[in-house]
C-alpha cells in the first residue's frame, strides 16, 4: 500500500508540474504554495477596506463614514466584505486556471473609490454597479477584437521597465501611507509641505513602531535569502502587534484615533467563524442611463474602461518583468487570456456589487518568494474564499503588519530602472514622468497617461513620429481626453 501511495502522489505530482509548468519555470511546489500565501497575505487587507471604501456601517446621514447613493441607500459593509472575498477568490482562481499566471485579482483600489465618491452620489448603487459591469464587457470585447493585446506589445520596452519601477514606488507609497509612517498634514492647504513623517515629524504611534520593526525584520531575512522571508516577516510582525496592543492599548484609528491602528485589530477576535452574507450577490441594473445625462454615464463609462484598461496593462508589464515571464521582445505569453479574464472581473465586480476586480500590483509579494505558475494562484483564491468565513481571524492581522512586505517589493521593482535608456531624452522624459507621476497622483493610469502623452510630443518634435506605433498615437489622444474630462463635461453639460 505504501508503494501504491507513493507512485499516486508521485503521478499528481508530475500532472500539476505539467498543467502549470512548475519545473519549466523554474520553481517547485513548494515556492508556488508559499507564493499564494504570501500574495494572499499582502492583499488580503481588501476585504476589510473595500467595505469601508463603497460600503458603510450605518445608514445615519450625518456620519462621515457613511457613503450613501443619490437616493441615501447603501452597501452594508458586512455584506460588502462577504462579496469582496468571495469574487477576489473566484476570480483569481479563474485567473490561475485559465492565464497561468501568479497573478491574483481583488477589487482594485482607485476604481471602487471612483465609484463611491463620483458615481454612486448621482445615482442607485445598483445602477452604479451595472455601469462597472458594462464597463468589464467593453473590455472583454476590446480583448476579443484584439485591440487590447495590440496596445500592450505596442507599448515601448523603456516604457515598460518605467511603468514597473512607477508601481514599485506606488505600492511604497501605499505601505508608507497605511503605516502611518507617512501621512497627510492636517494643515496640508496652508503649507508647502503636503504630507510628513508620523505625527508631528515623528514616529509617534506604536502601529507605526511596530511596522519599522516588521521593516526590518523582513529586510534582514531578505538580505540573508531565507526561504519564505516575506511571509516570515508577515507572521512575526502580527505577533509582535498583538503583544504590544496586549501592552499599551492603543486601539483602533476608526479616523479619530491618529496613534491607533489603521485596518485590522491586533487581538484574538471574540469568534474566529461567521456564516457570509452574500444577498449583495445580483444586485445591479442599467438604470445609470436614465437616472443621469446619457453624456454623464457615457463619460462615467469612459473613465472606467480607461483606468480598467491600462491600470491591468501596467500591473501585468511590470508583473511579468519581476517574475521573468516576458519573452525576447519583452512580451507575456498567453497576454489575451490574461487579459480576458482581467476583463471578466469587471464584470464579476459589478455583477456582485463589490466594484470592478483587476490583477494587484501585491501579487508581486508572492512572486518574490519564488511563484511562477498559476498553481500559487488556487492556494491564494482558496484563501480568499475561506476569508469569507474568517473574516474575524484575518482581522487579527494589521495593515502595519503587511505595510513592510510592501516596501521590500517596491525596492526589487526598482531594479528595473537600470533598463531604461536615460541618454535618450525622449525616452528619459516620459519615463520619468511614468515613474513619478504614479505615486505623485496615486494612481497607475495616471502615470501611463503622462508617459504616453510626452512620448508622443517628443517624437514628433524631434522628427521621431514615423517610428512610433499608430496605437501609441490613439492611446496617447485616449488620455488626453481622459485628463480632460472634468472640462469636456462642464462645457458639454
Amino acid at each position: 500500500m505504501a508503494n501504491t501511495t507513493a507512485s499516486s502522489t508521485t503521478e499528481s505530482s508530475s500532472g500539476l508540474d505539467r498543467f502549470f509548468k512548475i519545473s519549466e519555470r523554474g520553481s517547485t511546489m513548494g515556492r508556488e504554495i508559499r507564493g499564494g500565501l504570501v500574495t494572499f497575505v499582502t492583499m488580503a487587507y481588501i476585504v476589510v477596506l473595500n467595505p469601508l471604501i463603497i460600503g458603510s456601517f450605518t445608514a445615519d446621514p450625518n456620519n462621515p463614514a457613511t457613503h450613501d447613493d443619490a437616493f441615501g441607500d447603501i452597501l452594508p459593509a458586512g455584506q460588502v466584505a462577504a462579496v469582496t472575498a468571495l469574487v477576489a477568490g473566484v476570480m483569481t482562481i479563474l485567473f490561475g486556471l485559465v492565464a497561468n499566471f501568479p497573478f491574483a485579482l481583488a477589487t482594485g483600489l482607485g476604481i471602487n473609490a471612483f465609484v463611491a465618491y463620483s458615481i454612486a452620489p448621482q445615482m442607485s448603487w445598483a445602477a452604479a454597479m451595472g455601469l462597472v459591469l458594462l464597463n468589464g464587457v467593453v473590455v472583454l470585447i476590446l480583448v476579443l477584437t484584439g485591440v487590447r493585446t495590440m496596445v500592450f506589445h505596442a507599448v515601448p520596452a523603456s516604457l515598460k521597465s518605467a511603468i514597473a519601477v512607477g508601481i514599485g514606488l506606488f505600492i511604497t507609497l501605499i505601505g508608507l501611507v497605511d503605516a502611518g509612517f507617512v501621512r497627510r498634514l492636517p494643515d496640508a492647504a496652508n503649507t508647502t509641505v503636503p504630507v510628513g513623517l508620523g505625527i508631528n515629524g515623528s514616529i509617534a504611534s506604536w502601529p507605526t513602531f511596530v511596522f519599522v520593526i516588521g521593516l526590518i525584520i523582513t529586510g534582514i531575512l531578505v538580505a540573508k535569502r531565507v526561504k519564505a522571508a516575506i511571509l516570515i516577516g508577515v507572521l512575526a510582525t502580527t505577533v509582535i502587534a498583538i503583544i504590544v496592543e496586549a501592552i499599551v492599548n492603543a486601539g483602533p484609528s476608526a479616523g479619530t484615533n491618529p496613534k491607533g491602528w489603521n485596518l485590522g485589530y491586533p487581538a484574538l477576535p471574540d469568534n474566529v467563524v461567521g456564516a457570509p452574507n452574500l444577498s449583495l450577490l445580483g444586485n445591479f441594473n442599467f438604470d445609470a442611463w436614465v437616472q443621469v445625462p446619457v453624456i454623464t454615464a457615457v463619460l462615467f463609462l469612459f473613465t472606467l474602461v480607461l483606468t480598467d484598461f491600462f491600470d491591468t496593462i501596467g500591473t501585468m508589464t511590470g508583473l511579468g518583468k519581476e517574475a521573468g515571464l516576458l519573452d525576447a521582445d519583452g512580451r507575456l505569453p498567453n497576454t489575451g487570456k490574461a487579459l480576458f479574464m482581467d476583463g471578466l472581473g469587471a464584470v464579476a465586480g459589478g455583477a456582485a456589487s463589490s466594484s470592478s476586480n483587476t490583477v494587484y500590483i501585491e501579487s508581486a509579494s508572492g512572486i518574490a518568494e519564488g511563484a511562477r505558475t498559476g498553481l500559487a494562484n488556487i492556494v491564494t483564491g482558496l484563501l480568499f474564499i475561506a476569508a469569507m468565513f474568517f473574516t474575524p481571524l484575518y482581522a487579527a492581522v494589521p495593515v502595519e503588519a503587511a505595510a513592510p512586505a510592501l516596501i521590500v517589493v517596491g525596492v526589487l521593482m526598482m531594479a528595473q530602472i537600470k533598463e531604461i535608456d536615460f541618454t535618450d531624452f525622449t525616452i528619459a522624459l516620459p519615463a520619468f514622468l511614468t515613474i513619478v507621476v504614479m505615486p505623485f497622483t496615486y494612481s497607475i493610469a495616471n502615470g501611463i497617461g503622462a508617459g504616453f502623452i510626452s512620448y508622443v510630443l517628443l517624437r514628433v518634435a524631434t522628427g521621431k513620429a514615423r517610428g512610433t506605433h499608430p496605437l501609441i498615437w490613439i492611446v496617447a489622444i485616449l488620455f488626453a481626453v481622459y485628463f480632460a474630462i472634468g472640462p469636456i463635461e462642464a462645457a458639454i453639460g
